[in-house]
């Protein structure tokens, strides 16, 4: 899609002019282009689109932004969140190299989870607050509670109990753009830009849609990318409390920056069964300063919000989606693709789709297959998308 916005539940979608460079890859054959990573022995088969010169990263904001857009922006206040494509220039890494984030001064590997241990982020801005989230309707599936993080109780969106006696598969999905934030979740959406992935509901998979920290009105502070992945973990704490959901069958999914903050998570921690990323970034700075707390410059701080760091940490099995165009592909995902060594991470380029096509399409094969208590993802089983 060039330029053009695109309404989803609450918040609107600016999508940015494309501008990246036309890959020669772009032109590959078929419906789903399966990028293996460079060990392809899978186990058991195998806010808004803006665009700042900031370091890596090139594009222009798309300025056509009609006055009901505005309109709605304007009514919505704080429940405007927007999804963010970034196209990168790749020719400017060449000759650059930052200090290695994830060697200690041995130039021993660490993980993610011992980086950390030794590190307190400092943040250096706010946003301000939102409203608090919406109480969903009744009839809509979905009630609002709340579970127990590290700087105290946060809001969610939980599937209501289906009163079958089950225990079921769950999932906690992390939306894009503004992912501290939540809003409607329940209202019907075009197919080929439907964020709230509802179908997941549609087969059986109880969901949660979890506020993080500095949120809505919540308490803590936004971090970016840091302090999040704990609360995303207290999150699948609470959903396997549940009565009806079953604790072994708990996964992980997140849209744009929500699939950036989940390959995150999926690094730091094995508590999920299996970790779905659609349009990450490869590192947080790709967004030009938005939806980040910290200091651009700290290369320590930037690098452990970035998952390209970390894949070697990634211990369950990691799906990273992405639409051949108009997305984060390139730049992105591709140098995801590129770096990683792991064979518990496997990347999908899905040709004809982007950035937010994809998302409906995927998520119906993803939870067809889960739903039958197969939760592996192979290029096969995307074959068939148009």
């Amino acid at each position: 899609m060039v330029g053009g916005n695109r309404r989803v539940n609450q918040k609107t979608r600016t999508f940015p002019t494309e501008r990246c460079l036309k890959q020669a890859n772009r032109g590959t054959q078929g419906n789903v282009h399966a990028a293996e990573s460079r060990t392809n022995d899978w186990p058991g088969e195998r806010r808004h689109g803006i665009f700042r010169r900031k370091r890596f990263v090139f594009g222009a904001l798309n300025r056509r932004f009609s006055s009901a857009v505005g309109a709605t922006m304007q009514k919505r206040m704080g429940m405007v969140r927007g999804a963010v494509v970034l196209f990168v220039l790749p020719v400017v890494l060449i000759g650059c190299s930052r200090p290695a984030v994830n060697r200690d001064a041995d130039g021993r590997l660490l993980t993610l989870r011992e980086a950390r241990a030794t590190f307190t982020t400092t943040i250096v801005r706010e946003d301000p607050p939102g409203p608090p989230p919406e109480r969903p309707p009744l009839g809509s599936g979905f009630t609002l509670v709340e579970y127990d993080s590290p700087v105290g109780p946060l809001p969610a969106y939980v599937t209501t109990d289906p009163q079958d006696g089950e225990r079921h598969p769950a999932i906690v999905w992390i939306t894009g753009g503004d992912c501290n934030t939540i809003g409607d979740v329940w209202s019907p959406q075009p197919y080929d830009n439907d964020q709230s992935v509802p179908a997941f509901r549609r087969n059986g998979i109880v969901m949660m849609f979890p506020s993080l920290r500095g949120g809505n009105q919540n308490p803590g502070r936004r971090e970016g990318f840091y302090g999040e992945v704990d609360d995303v973990l207290a999150a699948a704490d609470y959903l396997a409390s549940l009565p009806y959901v079953d604790p072994e069958r708990i996964y992980l999914g997140g849209h744009s920056t929500g699939g950036t903050l989940a390959m995150l998570v999926g690094e730091y921690s094995d508590r999920f069964r299996a970790v779905f990323a659609f349009g990450p970034v490869a590192e947080a700075d790709q967004y030009g300063g938005e939806f980040i707390y910290c200091d651009l410059g700290d290369v320590r701080e930037i690098g452990l919000r970035s998952p390209i760091h970390w894949l070697h940490c990634v211990e369950k099995p990691m799906y990273v989606f992405e639409g051949d165009h108009d997305g984060n592909w390139y730049g992105g995902v591709d140098r995801l693709l590129k770096s990683n060594e792991n064979p518990n991470i496997r990347f999908f380029k899905i040709a004809g789709h982007d950035h937010f096509s994809v998302l409906s399409p995927v998520t119906e094969i993803i939870a067809r297959k889960i739903a039958a208590g197969d939760d592996t993802i192979t290029e096969a089983d995307l074959a068939g998308i148009r």
